[in-house]
């Protein structure tokens, strides 16, 4: 049986993002980082001091990964980016279907070994239409193909699994991945079904115990899977449009929550004055760091 939970946590940055994406955190400065995809924004929240800040980015951007103290690497709609973190400013990196204008990236990870997955999709939702990537060493290798909305990407603890979703059909799948490579190693299989359900399996991160925490976009919900697939426990959320965990914290035990207002009328937004937030759960987990990205 699935446990149900109210909300009771808080709002960390009520600054409002169409789409708020793409939540990472870096240990070393006690800073989150996330994005607001379709309003090109890199947003700041350093947890100590509570400074928050935007970055304007000059194309639609939607993964962060640490690479050092000085460096990320961002995932875009026009490719691969490292960003340096003290002047803002990008150095192209490596390509990904810099040949089709339609699409961008969405959703992505950095695998234990130290290699990124990143997806892509149609800035229109056209059905099947988006990807997924395995970048090392500035080297990227398409994974998946005929996805839509590809979310959910991240890894057990060991780096042995994978798990993704097409958010349009909701189910979350499950792969077996080499530890060193960060490469898939078998077929994907459906790990959990829920097209049945409201909503869609959006955003989704593990933690050190293997549990799966998604958020469910459309339905209010953080969801926790169990490393078998079954939910078991549900946690309320005040905006209809959850998109993505993260682990935060310096014991990486509290989880931060992005969400949206895209596509909501007037009527849904009044009625939803956190959508767009960053939000924290006001739960006690047991989660990992998003491991660095190695160049």
């Amino acid at each position: 049986m699935t446990e149900i939970y109210e909300f009771e946590g808080k709002t960390l940055c009520n600054t409002s993002s169409v789409l708020g994406e793409g939540p990472t955190y870096d240990p070393d400065t006690d800073t989150v980082w996330w994005f607001n995809i379709l309003g090109k924004e890199l947003h700041e929240l350093n947890l100590s001091t509570e400074e928050k800040k935007v970055h304007p980015l000059p194309m639609m951007a939607s993964v962060l990964a640490r690479i050092d103290a000085n460096r990320q690497l961002l995932a875009t709609e026009e490719g691969l980016f490292v960003r340096d973190i003290g002047s803002g400013n990008l150095t192209f990196y490596a390509a990904f279907e810099n040949d089709n204008p339609e699409n961008r990236s969405n959703d992505g990870r950095t695998h234990p070994s130290g290699a990124l997955w990143i997806s892509t999709m149609s800035k229109r939702a056209e059905p099947q239409a988006g990807a997924i990537y395995h970048v090392a060493g500035g080297r990227v290798t398409k994974i998946f193909s005929g996805i839509s909305i590809p979310n959910s990407i991240c890894f057990s603890p060991d780096g042995t699994i994978g798990y993704y979703t097409d958010t349009r059909i909701s189910r979350l799948m499950r792969v077996m991945v080499d530890p060193q490579t960060g490469l898939p190693t078998g077929e994907p299989i459906v790990m959990v079904d829920s097209m049945d359900d409201p909503g869609g399996i959006d955003g989704s991160v593990c933690d050190s115990d293997g549990y799966i925490w998604n958020a469910r976009w459309g339905a209010g919900v953080v969801d926790r899977y169990s490393p078998d697939g079954l939910r078991i426990a549900r946690y309320k959320v005040p905006a209809a449009q959850p998109s993505c965990p993260a682990f935060i914290g310096v014991n990486a035990d509290r989880l931060a929550v992005t969400t949206a207002w895209e596509g909501l009328d007037d009527t849904a937004r009044s009625s939803q004055p956190q959508a767009g937030a960053l939000l924290e759960l006001g739960v006690t987990v047991k989660g990992v760091f998003d491991p660095v990205y190695v160049l």
